[in-house]
């Protein structure tokens, strides 16, 4: 609450204790019965009261006997009725502050008391004979005295007009107040003649009063809520429009904040209608929403715009007013949006108004938007210092803009621009005019692109002859020379170099695709460096809209590329790209991008050079990149990504030379995995490979960032370490058996994996690879041979075989067909697709011709799609289970005679 708010109220709550006071003083009742009645029923009707609509207040009826008791009792009698019910207002049914419940009582005892004197002054001085007048005038000042107070301290809390509050939500009120003056003058007439008991006959009165205050303030609330309802509804249309520009354009989101609030700003200094400004608030959002209708190639092009491309993009004002005109909206956005592009002079498109023709709203717009145009960065150049723009726009005053709204930015621009960086933090469609030719607009604002110039020289046809063989033959070299290596790196710096004879450049870029990001292969000239650091992504900058769309494109601007800025400052020193897709057989490959440092400096003629050259250089860098995969196959082992035993013999032929050199040991360690078959035979090949993965990723994290792990085959790895101590070594041991332990408990869920180690150190052991990988490896084998519980970890005899069987879950009535692959005592392995649960049960038949040749198992593990794991229960017969098993076995040397199953099984 403000200062001025509290001491006003302080004001109020003195005036109105010093009347209570001087009530209290002079206190006088002559028919005591009489008075507690009328208190009663004042009182009673007091609760019926209403909610005034907008603000935080209420109003009561029972001003009628606060009126009557004016007529009929004396001073302090009436002060003891109104606050009485002043008080039951209050408390019923919410619970007030005390400092409200003091100010409402207060205020009513200071209205009470000025009502009272009015009525008696005029009656004492012989002022007003006429006892209606008296009681009008009373009702009146009383109406004053009443609203005046709480319309103040309203308007003080919540910052309201004293004027708009007191005729907004109190003035309606004062027929009422006049009404109730008749219905107390009625009652006093009465009272003349009859008992005064006759006045209680006035409540029904009274309620048809409150009654007319509810119906009315209630279609109050009701338009209100419905006004408020439907101003929601046009503003969320707006920013769903809004939304569907930025899914379309997604570089115009911080343009039209910016737009909205210059343009808000502009109208209020030119003081515009505010229909005119709420419809350019909305058409500062909405105005671009005909790009909808404009190819996403033409907006997102990071160059000029070619005279094809403009005619596309000069409908999206028309197709935008065509759109906004089925929104309805209550002011004049349809005007604004279709004349955004309109000039002052006429030149505009695309009805070609002039001068005042133009709405006021469009004049607005179309200036705040080439200000806000040139001061952001866009796909065709970098944002320029917002001085500078206000020269331009400065210059076109007169020309493209109203002067009127020009002087305005020119002399408010700085707080704009401050206020925008403060604020930063169903109906049938028909079909849009999408193919409209709009015969006004000479061309674009930043010009056409460029096109070749022709030139008169004088040249023999000789001369154009040998021109032209040439050309020829330096494209022939050039095509020889992108064939004649496999190596990347030579290749393309091959071809920069004599394509520079071709097409003069000042800088040269060839990008690879690698997933959605252009990577800088080949980078050469001016800021190289530069070049070379750059990561774009698809569909940005110059090069990534080359890639995107698959055109080319001739003299864009380099500075656009994404993370490209020059050390000197701002702006870029390059000031022209020539960019062509380079498409292979799978795609897109890459992008050839060159730059030069003069503006417009490439022709149709160097287009045509690199589009003629640029198929043949995407295939010699698919070759490239393919020979890159198989080499880096033929030192990688393809299952666990590691190094494969070729790259290990080299890498520690390197590391033993360092070491010589050095004078430092280097320990090498050899692992095998002990229990691996196991795994295979029992879980499969596709789970053995999961804990070779595992293993091998978790040993490769373990490693220092300069130890070498390779995998030289099978479940074997290697680990060179140099210069890593004995106390190190041991301890790393213990750290790679528990890996192995955990990789294979964390797949097959059994502890069935352990690593036997084998160490050799150098020089002590050995002095060139092989002698240490023979020490190594004769060592782990003794590890291995004094660990026998290790030889095999079943327990029970397995018979491989490839029989079709069928089983049936507990509580289904359909078989499932599946593949033995395997059987033991215990349990077996079935190959099917079907998806079981783990310990869910299982009835497995092993012949469709003898019915005793099924058993009841346990799903043990399952692997979607691969197959389940059955393990027999303990009740079945060990002579059954041995007889199902001799039967499998005929069955699959059967089988194996006739169809050779389990040979390739083998052999795979």
């Amino acid at each position: 609450m403000t200062v001025r708010a509290r001491t006003f109220i302080c004001i109020v709550d003195l005036a109105g204790a010093c009347v209570l006071l001087w009530g209290a003083l002079h206190w006088s009742s002559h028919q005591p019965l009489r008075f507690l009645a009328y208190v009663a029923v004042a009182l009673l009707v007091s609760r019926l009261k209403v909610r005034l609509p907008g603000i935080t207040g209420t109003m009561s009826v029972n001003f009628i006997f606060i009126l009557l008791g004016m007529v009929e009792l004396s001073l302090p009698e009436t002060l003891v009725l109104g606050c009485s019910a002043v008080v039951v207002q209050c408390f019923f049914p919410d619970r007030p502050k005390p400092v409200q419940v003091i100010f409402n009582l207060c205020a009513s005892a200071w209205a009470i008391a000025a009502a009272y004197q009015v009525y008696y002054i005029s009656t004492s001085h012989g002022q007003v004979k006429n006892p209606s007048l008296q009681l009008l005038a009373a009702a009146s000042m009383y109406f004053l005295a009443n609203t005046v107070p709480v319309a103040t301290v309203i308007a003080l809390t919540e910052h309201k007009s004293l004027r708009s509050i007191f005729t907004d939500y109190y003035f309606w009120s004062f027929p009422h107040y006049l009404l109730g003056a008749g219905v107390a003058g009625l009652i006093g007439f009465f009272n003349r003649f009859v008992e005064w008991q006759s006045s209680l006959l006035v409540l029904p009165a009274i309620f048809l009063i409150y009654r007319s205050y509810r119906l009315y303030l209630s279609k109050l609330e009701n338009e209100k809520r419905h006004v408020e309802e439907m101003a929601n509804l046009h503003l969320r249309t707006i920013e769903a429009l809004a939304l569907a520009i930025e899914a379309k354009d997604h570089t115009t989101h911080d343009h039209l904040q910016r737009v909205r609030v210059y343009a808000t700003e502009v109208a209020k200094k030119l003081k515009v209608s505010e229909a005119e400004t709420e419809a350019l608030q909305a058409a500062a959002l909405l105005h671009d929403i005909g790009k909808l209708a404009v190819p996403e190639h033409i907006i997102s092009k990071p160059g000029r715009l070619s005279p094809e491309e403009f005619e596309k993009m000069k409908i999206h004002p028309v197709v935008g007013a065509e759109i906004l005109e089925r929104v309805r909206f209550p002011y004049p956005v349809v005007p604004i949006v279709r004349a955004h592009h309109e000039k002052w002079d006429g030149s505009g498109y695309p009805l070609g108004l002039k001068g005042e023709e133009i709405p006021i709203g469009a004049r607005i717009l179309s200036a705040v938007d080439f200000l806000d145009a040139l001061a952001s960065d866009r796909q065709y150049r970098r944002a320029i210092p917002l001085q500078e723009v206000m020269n331009r726009l400065n210059q076109e005053s007169g020309k493209s803009f109203d002067p009127k709204v020009v002087a305005v930015l020119q002399k408010h621009y700085t707080a704009m621009e401050s206020l925008v960086k403060r604020q930063a933090g169903q109906i049938e469609w028909s079909k849009l005019s999408t193919d409209l030719k709009v015969e006004r607009g000479l061309q674009p604002a930043a010009g056409f692109a460029s096109e070749e110039k022709s030139h008169s020289h004088e040249a023999t046809f000789l001369a154009s002859i040998a021109a032209a063989r040439q050309e020829a033959q330096a494209l022939f070299e050039l095509s020889q020379d992108l064939g004649a290596s496999l190596s990347l790196g030579e290749t393309l710096s091959v071809f920069s170099v004599k394509l520079k004879r071709l097409v003069p450049y000042d800088s040269i870029a060839i990008y690879i695709r690698r997933d959605d990001q252009l990577i800088p292969e080949h980078v050469s000239g001016d800021n190289f460096r530069l070049f070379a650091s750059l990561r774009i992504p698809l569909g940005e900058g110059v090069s990534g809209w080359v890639a995107n769309n698959r055109k080319p494109m001739v003299n864009g601007n380099p500075a656009v590329e994404p993370g490209y800025t020059t050390e000197g400052g701002k702006y870029s020193t390059l000031r022209s790209a020539l960019s062509v897709p380079l498409e292979g057989l799978d795609g897109v490959v890459g992008v050839l991008s060159l730059y030069q440092l003069e503006k417009d400096a490439f022709t149709a003629d160097h287009v045509r050079i690199l589009l003629a050259v640029s198929s043949k250089m995407a295939l010699s860098i698919e070759n490239a990149l393919k020979y890159q995969q198989a080499e880096s196959s033929a030192t990688t082992d393809y299952l666990t990504g590691l190094p494969n035993a070729r790259s290990l013999f080299l890498q520690l032929d390197r590391e033993l030379a360092r070491c010589k050199r050095t004078k430092l040991s280097l320990t090498l360690m050899v692992c095998d995995m002990d229990g691996f078959k196991q795994i295979n035979d029992r879980f499969g090949h596709l789970e053995g490979n999961r804990v070779l993965k595992l293993f091998a990723q978790r040993l490769k994290e373990s490693c220092r960032e300069y130890d070498y792990v390779a995998r030289m085959g099978g479940d074997e790895f290697v680990v060179v370490a140099p210069g890593l101590t004995g106390d190190a070594s041991r301890a790393k041991t213990h750290v790679l058996r528990e890996m192995a332990r955990t990789a294979g408990k964390e797949v097959c869920r059994e502890d069935i994996l352990s690593l036997s180690i084998g160490q050799a150190v150098y020089p002590d052991d050995g002095m060139d690879a092989e002698q240490l990988l023979a020490e190594a490896d004769r060592r782990m084998y003794m590890e291995k041979q004094q660990q026998p519980s290790r030889k095999n970890r079943r327990g029970q005899p397995r018979t491989v075989c490839r029989l079709t069987v069928t089983f049936q879950p507990e509580g289904s009535t359909v078989p499932i067909l599946g593949n033995l692959s395997n059987i033991s005592l215990s349990g077996c392995y079935i190959e099917t697709a079907a998806l079981l649960q783990t310990g869910q049960r299982v009835h497995v038949f092993y012949s469709t011709d003898d019915d005793t040749l099924e058993n009841v198992g346990t799903v043990a593990r399952s692997n979607p799609g691969s197959g389940v794991g059955i393990e027999f229960a303990q009740s079945e017969d060990r002579a059954k289970v041995m007889r199902i098993m001799a039967h499998v076995e005929s069955a699959t040397k059967f089988y194996d005679r006739e169809l050779g199953y389990i040979a390739r099984m083998v052999t795979y």
